[in-house]
């Protein structure tokens, strides 16, 4: 029998009718606000779609007849926009267009993730403003109450304030480090880098403060703050409030609404052609969004004439998420994370082995019940609680797990929240919010080779043209080799990778070492160091941005670190 590649898969009936309801419900709502349906290739040429921003990696790439490199879509909103510079005139705006197609994207392998997922979305183009925010955010809300989902909630965010405070710095490299780290969540490496930048102080405290904020109004005011230190001349959050305001007014119930749309400036895209609002659909308890969107007013400028500016936004569900979001079918293939209730205890994935001690040491510092975690038997799941008079954090569980498989578990929701080590964040490549370096567990990683051969690898790479490495951590030894310009072929091996070089197997070896006691009993040596590892405080975006009690716990993590310094 033959079976489907990997990250696909086939839709039955039963499975596939769901799906067609979904969809008529969405598309209902669009067509009742007089969105029209348009079509693109599946295929498009990759250097038009990449003039317009950054965009997520396709795995599919092939080449025309004619030499052009084509891919398989990986949005639809870039699609939409070569279509609109390409068929259609100015005297067509405002355009309201929708659609519902397959996008493909690159997913790590032996994740459970899906690479092709199909998008029901919109785009209104061609109308700016406070209006034309409500309206996109509004088709968002009114598509999720016909669907009968009644605990959604939206997070609205913008890249203005960290795009105007990067313009503040005037530093063209630390604003291209800067966006990198924000659009992979590393907010503690953001900060080293900011640090060692020489800005001025309210730059800085802006630069790493801004993507940690979340909240309602409040946050906007923070925001605020934190710019006019810094020593901007605008407001940032004007079209966040217009657009808060716009919906208050809007609202059958004001006080459920106030309640479900918030603030967090930690959303950002995949795609860097936002301008300005950004924001995601959350629903059903499951931490992944159901769909996003956004605002890309400079995507389309001189699209129909050199001085024509042409303001645009747009939005996308998620088909599977939508379809997990129902309950219908949430266990059914694991593309979507575990939905949890509201009440439920807070999970903390926390790692046995050499980053236990230092693990239950913060924990009790910060006020969590550790007494079942220092000795838990055979127990996986531990109880815990929140021992502070008054601590809202209320009952914890604490899931054992080995600190490499920490981060899949927190990515995939089988926690909320955990604590590895940089190595593990770094090797599992997991769309994580990493926010407090705990500082301990300290290790460094270092490449290695036997005493006895010193200079016998470069003289074979000499002669070979390669580096033949063992290691656990192919990830990160692969990117160190290649910053290197060295040509290494990458041993993965699961324990006793000083054997490698050892019995002749490989060259050298890429590991953590803390005493070096081990490479010195087996007569090894360090030729190299790649970086330095502590343990590290990290979240599931979606449940951190649905559930105080993460940013709770990050907060007085960070405390304590502070009290530790």
């Amino acid at each position: 029998m033959t079976a489907t590649p990997w990250g696909f898969r086939d839709i039955l009936p039963q499975e596939a009718q769901l799906r067609e309801d979904i969809a008529l419900t969405v598309k209902g709502c669009l067509r009742e606000h007089h969105y029209l349906p348009v079509e693109t290739p599946l295929l498009e040429d990759k250097r038009s779609l990449e003039q317009a921003g950054r965009m997520a990696d396709t795995p599919f790439k092939l080449f025309d007849d004619d030499g052009g490199l084509l891919v398989v879509r990986p949005d639809n909103t870039l699609p939409i926009v070569r279509l609109v510079s390409a068929r259609m005139a100015s005297g067509d705006l405002p355009l309201r267009l929708r659609y519902e197609a397959p996008v493909v994207r690159e997913q790590p392998r032996l994740t459970g993730g899906s690479r092709q997922f199909t998008q029901l979305g919109y785009e209104l183009i061609g109308e700016g403003g406070s209006k034309a925010d409500e309206e996109i955010v509004g088709l968002a809300l009114s598509s999720l109450k016909a669907l009968g989902l009644d605990d959604w909630r939206i997070v609205c965010g913008s890249v203005r304030p960290f795009k105007d405070v990067l313009a503040l710095a005037n530093d063209a490299a630390l604003s291209r480090d800067a966006l990198k780290l924000v659009h992979a969540n590393n907010f503690i490496d953001l900060d080293d880098r900011v640090a060692a930048s020489g800005v001025s102080p309210c730059v800085a405290r802006a630069m790493c403060e801004i993507p940690r904020i979340h909240g309602g109004l409040d946050a906007l005011d923070r925001v605020d703050e934190l710019l006019a230190d810094a020593g901007a001349d605008e407001c940032a959050t004007t079209e966040l409030r217009a657009l808060y305001k716009g919906l208050l007014s809007q609202a059958e119930d004001g006080d459920v609404l106030a309640e479900r749309v918030t603030f967090d400036f930690s959303l950002m895209n995949s795609f860097d052609y936002y301008t300005g609002l950004v924001f995601k659909a959350y629903a059903g308890g499951l931490p992944d969004p159901v769909g996003s969107g956004g605002r890309y007013d400079s995507v389309l400028d001189g699209a129909f004439g050199a001085a024509a500016r042409v303001p645009a936004a747009g939005f996308a569900f998620s088909l599977e998420r939508l379809e997990g979001a129902t309950g219908s079918a949430r266990a059914a293939d694991g593309d979507y994370a575990v939905a949890r209730e509201a009440a439920s205890p807070l999970r903390i994935a926390v790692p046995k082995g050499s980053l236990k001690d230092g693990t239950i040491e913060a924990l009790e510092a910060v006020g969590l019940d550790v007494s079942n975690f220092r000795d838990p038997g055979r127990h996986l799941i531990v109880s815990s609680r929140d021992t502070r008079p008054g601590g809202t954090i209320g009952d914890v569980e604490l899931v054992i797990v080995r600190p490499t498989d920490a981060p899949a578990f927190v990515a995939c929701g089988g926690a909320d929240c955990g604590i590895c080590g940089r190595d593990s964040l770094i090797e599992a490549d997991l769309n994580l919010l990493q926010l407090v370096d705990l500082n301990y567990g300290a290790c460094r990683f270092i490449e290695a080779e036997p005493a006895d051969r010193a200079g016998l690898a470069e003289r074979t790479y000499a002669r070979r043209g390669s580096l033949r490495v063992a290691t656990k951590y192919p990830r990160i030894a692969a990117a160190w080799y290649e910053g290197r310009g060295v040509n290494a072929e990458i041993v993965s091996l699961h324990g006793n990778i000083e054997l490698g070089p050892i019995v002749g197997m490989t060259d050298r070896i890429v590991d953590i070492t803390a005493t070096g006691t081990t490479l010195r009993e087996n007569n090894l040596v360090i030729t190299g160091e790649l970086m330095e590892c502590t343990a590290r405080f990290f979240v599931n975006p979606g449940r951190a941005r649905l559930d105080a009690r993460v940013f709770e716990l990050a907060d007085r993590l960070a405390a304590w670190r502070r009290s530790q310094a």
